[in-house]
């Protein structure tokens, strides 16, 4: 109630202004912390208006608040007609700081832009804490909400500038400049100086004349009370040496509202600075891969002091590792496997120095150490060899060490930091041992997890104490390590990148402790792709999405902050995962018979309404009986007494011991070990092709849905169809694939991927290769996700390679990669492709080199480097055909895994020592030019002219490579000036 004799208090108005496109039905609504703007309740928030301004859609909203209002957070949210949320800014909060000078009635405008993933990758650690790492402090001159001038009259505006600037150098300085006498009419010199705020934020406000705003005229309206008024400006840097540099781009504009009610204070907020986009580039190797003088037999996390040393001076700011988590399941060669992670917490003993352990090793076991160097210094990693080696050595220092180790203080904090996995991971250790697996459904009483066991398991009076506290010694080690290696690539400005696999063992720590996680009835695979043409089956549990949604993902959220101890940057190994996942049977041993996770399914009923009855023909095998002998031959009849059933004539089924693929292995290893059958694998194979020749798969869960077989067309159960069939099964296929997914998959990846992206500030980037949904590259691009291209994988249909040239920049880019041949070995293995990328991607008809001498190389590694991908990250045996003296070694045996083995053995090591390379100035030199001449930053060089620029929005690459005529020649430099005489390529 308003007192007699008192006026009533004016509310200030609060006005929003965003520029954002959206899809028809869809809205924007402001949601803050604060019940005028719904207390992040979306339904509740204020809902914006659009309008048409040039080619932009504005959206506007206006609250009303006291003027002691103070402050309050906000975010942007896009909507449906039910405000249900389709996707939200990505980066901090808002803020929204009413200045302490302002009136009762005042009127407020907030203009802004929407937030994606991309504006905030500067402040990534990748960059934050590596690439701009300063020497140097820069103190906060003026915190954000401190106004320093106030208004007088109502023909002036006060206005307020922000500015995110990461990378800056020392006594260097922001500033506004344009065309009026406050802002120095262009004049930096006479401009607006910025103050800092702190988290790379710069400030300023100043009071202009609202006359200082000329009309913006639209081209073919004449009402004047529609034109807005405009005043061009742009944000600059300057040196205290008098150097100026002017962000990129055209001017900005500050638009005045032309309603009648004119703001008295406009608060701009202008997202980054514009420079050039920042490119790096970096080197790849598995851990296991990298040699020197002072390993046991295999790479170690020590060695990676001298790998960064030699990227820095080669020009990389990235090393890149394969994950390093304990893959120790087996107890064999087949843990090399580095996806198959024992524990997704725990470093893997392999990479251990055990000469680091203590300054006081026996001379006797300095012997051991140099006698076992001697032994494992082979060709490739000796897995078993070495790891039993470091593990039965570190017992010894162990021994006579452990009581100092575990009484100290740095020992204790790294226990009581990482107890919640250390203590699960030694028990899960201690019982793998003991019962002589580490399928933990083998192991009794210790088969279910509890704490109550744990606990009496690891306690002091458990006769299996000591070697509990091994394995605690073990991973402390690890950890100092790993963390004196990190440390010391960032502060020679080099990144490391770590990998995250997509899945865990079966017979993992992760499935013992939280099995409800885990959907441990399937395993996780690919459908058929560019790795393998008949899918792939990596034996890992698909994840309990539901289930870990409940808590907020806090599995993966660990995981994530682990890894971040380490790394600052990080690979999503098969982000489509995310998105869905291939799921198949636990019984399955291949990888075709599956179907994608989450996904909408063929239900019966849609099926019977497209004249689709016979689900028993459709969903079981279909043998008729010229298929078993044309497939055999003269051993059909063994073949069909022994693992089929004839139940029509000339009709068969798989008997009930024989109708999975795991029950086909096993049955045909009995015979083979009673040497009742010869070509076991032939045979195996000729089984599986006829086990899945269907045209459905029925869903185990729910039998009146199905899903159908991928490259359905192929199998002879499709062919012996109907048309009427072909028909409906053609289009539902396509429509299962292609299309009815797509909404369902983008929503689950904004789900999950979030989750993982806020748990830590490392950089993060997706690898998405294979069968590419249609939503996917969207969704990376609105969360700030930086894919994969390699040019003989091109994402767009049509490319036999791809164009670097045309790559984003929110890409990684890279001539090959782990999982397939080194670039010498693909060149060299095919000699109509070698022609063909000679004549396309070269642009010469001459007949191309057999080998992939250096000029080759450096061609294509200078292609790469000279696209506008943000990284270019080579294998370093790429980058070893550079100069001939490294590729004696046959190119085959630089594969690090072939994806179409499950039981390829992980053992490739690089020939040359990392010391020999570091000595090695002319290779030094030749990768640094390249680099250099890239126009790519690179450790020592401060460019204050390059920044993470958000991603333009434009063509698409389809359209930009449809478009494109242009041929890198191998004769012509890719900078573009044609050399006079040709470049000579050896054959």
């Amino acid at each position: 109630m308003v007192q007699l004799g008192t006026k009533a208090t004016k509310p200030v108005s609060v006005s929003f202004r965003i520029p954002y496109y959206t899809q028809w039905g869809q809205s924007l609504v402001v949601c803050g912390s604060e019940p005028v703007l719904g207390s992040w309740n979306v339904k509740r928030g204020l809902l914006l208006s659009p309008v048409h301004q040039g080619d932009e859609l504005i959206w506007f909203g206006t609250i009303s608040v006291a003027k002691g209002f103070g402050s309050c957070e906000y975010s942007y949210y896009v909507v449906d007609g039910d405000r249900n949320v389709l996707r939200w800014e990505m980066g901090n909060k808002r803020q929204l700081l009413l200045p302490h000078t302002i009136q009762s009635g005042d009127v407020l405008h907030f203009h802004d832009f929407w937030q994606i993933g991309a504006d905030s990758l500067a402040f990534r650690s990748a960059f934050k804490d590596v690439i701009f790492r300063k020497k140097w402090s820069l103190d906060i001159e003026r915190p954000l909400g401190v106004i320093e001038n106030s208004l007088h009259d109502d023909d002036s505006v006060l206005v307020h500038f922000k500015i995110c600037c990461p990378n800056i150098e020392e006594e260097t300085s922001i500033y506004i400049i344009g065309s009026t006498s406050e802002l120095g009419k262009w004049k930096v010199q006479d401009g607006l100086k910025l103050s800092y705020s702190g988290e790379s934020t710069w400030h300023a406000d100043c009071v202009l004349p609202k006359g200082d705003f000329p009309i913006k005229y639209p081209f073919g309206t004449f009402n004047l009370q529609q034109f807005d008024a405009v005043l061009f400006i742009s944000y600059c840097k300057y040196g205290k040496a008098g150097n100026i540099s002017p962000e990129t781009g055209p001017n900005r504009e500050i638009t005045l509202d032309s309603s009648s009610t004119q703001p008295r204070y406009l608060f701009l907020s202008d997202g980054m600075l514009r420079e050039m986009p920042w490119r790096g580039a970096g080197v790849a190797i598995p851990m296991f891969s990298v040699r020197s003088e002072t390993d046991l037999g295999v790479g170690e996390f020590l060695d990676l002091k001298l790998l960064v040393d030699w990227a820095a001076e080669s020009g990389f700011h990235l090393v890149q590792l394969l994950p390093i988590n304990d893959t120790s399941v087996h107890g064999m060669w087949w843990d090399s496997y580095p996806y198959s992670s024992l524990s997704v917490c725990a470093l893997h003993p392999l990479y251990l120095r055990v000469q680091a352990l203590s300054e006081n090793i026996p001379k006797d076991i300095k012997v051991e150490i140099q006698k076992a160097k001697e032994e494992l210094e082979g060709k490739d990693v000796d897995y078993e060899a070495t790891l039993t080696t470091k593990l039965s050595i570190a017992k010894k220092i162990f021994a006579q060490e452990k009581d100092k180790i575990l009484n100290s203080s740095s020992f204790q904090k790294f226990f009581s930091e990482n107890q919640d996995w250390l203590k699960p991971y030694a028990a899960f250790c201690v019982l793998r041992d003991f019962f002589e697996t580490s399928d933990h459904s083998q192991w009794g009483r210790f088969s279910h997890f509890s704490i109550e066991k744990l606990e009496k398991l690891i306690s002091k009076d458990s006769i299996h104490y000591d070697v509990i506290c091994f394995h605690y010694y073990i991973q402390f080690h690890l950890h100092i390590q790993l963390s004196e290696a990190a440390e010391y690539a960032r502060s020679k400005g080099v990144i490391l990148k770590g990998d995250l696999p997509i899945g865990v063992d079966r017979n993992s720590v992760d499935t013992w402790v939280y099995p409800n996680l885990f959907r441990m009835n399937t395993s996780t695979g690919a459908p058929p792709d560019y790795f393998d043409k008949n899918g792939q089956n990596w034996g890992f549990p698909t994840y309990n999405w539901e289930e870990m949604a409940k808590d907020n993902y806090a599995w993966w959220r660990a995981r994530l902050t682990q890894m971040a101890k380490y790394f600052t940057a990080y690979r999503i190994d098969h982000i489509l995962g995310f998105f869905r996942i291939w799921e198949l049977p636990e019984h399955a041993m291949t990888g075709l018979v599956g179907k994608f996770r989450p996904s909408i399914p063929l239900s019966q009923e849609e099926l019977e309404r497209e004249g689709i009855w016979d689900f028993d023909r459709l969903a079981r095998p279909y043998i008729p009986q010229e298929i078993v002998q044309v497939k055999f031959g003269d051993l059909w009849t063994f073949i069909a007494s022994n693992f089929l059933n004839e139940y029509q004539k000339n009709r068969y089924e798989f008997k009930e011991d024989c109708n999975t693929e795991k029950k086909i292995a096993s049955k045909l290893k009995s015979f083979s070990e009673r040497s009742l059958l010869q070509n076991e694998d032939n045979i195996r194979h000729e089984l599986f092709d006829i086990l899945q020749n269907i045209v459905l798969i029925r869903d185990p869960e729910n039998p009146s849905n199905f899903y159908p077989r991928f490259n359905l067309e192929e199998t002879s159960s499709f062919k012996d169809l109907d048309d009427h069939c072909k028909n409906v099964l053609k289009r539902l296929y396509y429509d299962y694939y292609f299309h009815r997914q797509e909404n369902l998959w983008r929503q689950n990846a904004l789900k999950t991927l979030p989750a993982l992206l806020n748990s830590s500030d490392m950089l993060a980037c997706g690898e998405d290769l294979g069968l590419i949904p249609s939503c996917v590259y969207p969704v990376m691009q609105e969360l700030g996700l930086i894919g994969l291209r390699i040019q003989r994988m091109p994402s767009e249909p049509g490319l036999e390679f791809g164009i670097p040239s045309q790559y984003s920049y929110m890409t990684v880019c890279a001539p090959s990669c782990h999982d397939c041949s080194t670039l010498r070995a693909w060149w060299e293995e095919d000699e109509e492709r070698r022609q063909r990328y000679f004549s396309s991607m070269v642009g010469s008809d001459l007949l191309p080199p057999s080998r992939c001498v250096p000029e080759i190389a450096n061609f294509i590694i200078r292609q790469h480097l000279e696209a506008p991908s943000m990284w270019a990250i080579f294998p370093l045996q790429d980058l070893l055909i550079l100069k001939e003296e490294y590729t004696t070694r046959p190119a085959k045996e630089e594969t690090i895994n072939d994806p179409t083995n499950p039981k390829h053995y992980w053992r490739y090591r690089v020939h040359v020592t990392l010391e020999a390379l570091i000595k090695d100035d002319e290779l030094t030199s030749i990768i640094k030019d390249l680099v250099q001449g890239s126009g790519r930053s690179h450790p020592g060089k401060q460019d204050e002219k390059h920044v993470i620029q958000k991603p333009p929005v434009a063509t698409t690459e389809r359209q930009q490579i449809a478009s494109s005529k242009e041929k890198a020649h191998l004769e012509t430099p890719l900078n573009g000036v044609p050399r006079k005489e040709k470049l000579a390529v050896p054959n």
